[in-house]
């Protein structure tokens, strides 16, 4: 019988980077034209509950078709794949991640997780958690931000990749082309990637996904606003600031923003920054692009991984691909 395997933790980003990355990233979205947030700060413990509860609203689709995909063909990835190591990017709670980790035992491939994240804590329970859950299988979890750590991932045994959710929708086109070359110079001959992405569909649709009628999007929206109180002594009143979201036709993506009802003038204290928004003012605060599966492949390509397989949702909504560097 296998034993547990006590896990291990690889800290490449403290509390003290956090506040500088968090400091830099307001300041200098604040001051840009338009004004805009990065999406990362809606994520305290407010902001997580409340993302969870929209996964679980009749209008958002992506997690329950992404999840239905996992669950329908994990044993086939994981054979494809081949690879006794999975790598989680953005790891979180590693929810999802069970489901890969089973097919692996099963097929015999279950040898090491390394899911990398930038909560200490939340990766440090889950680590703990999936330790027992899996004895045999070793956890070395890793603090810190996929776009600058990747070179901290390096190990040996053949490697998946897994980045789901479709997060990397969140990125403009040039940090995406930045973000998938990093991965593909990171990854050996062998290794694949697992990504998940949201398909371009019916606008309606699309739009309603970020804007539920119940208000729960506008509320996880307005949330960033609350983080930016507490955080760094901002002063704005969320309720203040109205949740927009609409689809940009010619970069294929849903863009969420802050709309200003009022003039009103705020005040970021830990900054010593103030700040004016105009009535009707927005500010930019999320980035969600679809993608055709032609799209998709060409920028798998241009970084150099060939695309070997793709598992699609029922009704075309979302699609996980599968790309090996040769």
């Amino acid at each position: 019988m296998d034993t547990v395997i006590p896990p291990t933790i690889d800290v490449h980003l403290t509390p003290a980077d956090l506040r500088a990355a968090m400091e830099a990233d307001v300041r200098s979205g604040l001051t840009s034209v338009p004004k805009q947030l990065p999406p990362v700060y809606f994520y305290d413990d407010r902001g997580s509950r409340l993302f969870d509860e929209i996964t679980r609203l009749p209008e958002y689709y992506p997690t329950r078709a992404e999840r239905s995909i996992l669950e329908a063909h994990a044993k086939d990835i994981v054979a494809e794949a081949g690879a006794d190591v999975l790598v989680e990017l953005g790891a979180g709670t590693c929810d999802k991640t069970r489901v890969l980790l089973d097919a692996m035992r099963d097929s015999g491939r279950l040898g090491t997780y390394v899911p990398l994240d930038v909560s200490d804590t939340t990766l440090w329970e889950a680590a703990t958690a999936l330790s027992e859950e899996y004895p045999g299988l070793t956890v070395r979890a890793v603090v810190g931000d996929f776009h600058q750590h990747l070179g901290q991932l390096d190990g040996p045994g053949r490697k998946l990749f897994a980045f789901l959710g479709g997060t990397v929708g969140n990125f403009t086109s040039d940090q995406r082309a930045a973000f998938l070359d990093g991965l593909a110079r990171t990854m050996r001959p062998g290794d694949c990637l697992l990504l998940g992405t949201d398909v371009i569909k019916d606008q309606g649709r699309l739009v309603a996904a970020y804007d539920d009628a119940a208000g729960v999007t506008a509320e996880f929206n307005r949330n960033v606003l609350h983080v930016l109180n507490r955080d760094l002594g901002a002063d704005f009143a969320p309720d203040r600031f109205e949740h927009v979201a609409r689809w940009n036709e010619s970069d294929h993506r849903i863009e969420m923003w802050l709309r200003s009802l009022d003039d009103c003038r705020v005040r970021v204290a830990d900054l010593d920054l103030e700040v004016d928004f105009a009535a009707g003012e927005e500010m930019l605060t999320e980035l969600s692009t679809k993608f055709s599966r032609d799209a998709l492949r060409d920028e798998l390509e241009a970084c150099g991984l060939a695309v070997e397989d793709s598992w699609v949702a029922d009704d075309d909504e979302f699609v996980l691909t599968l790309a090996r560097r040769p």
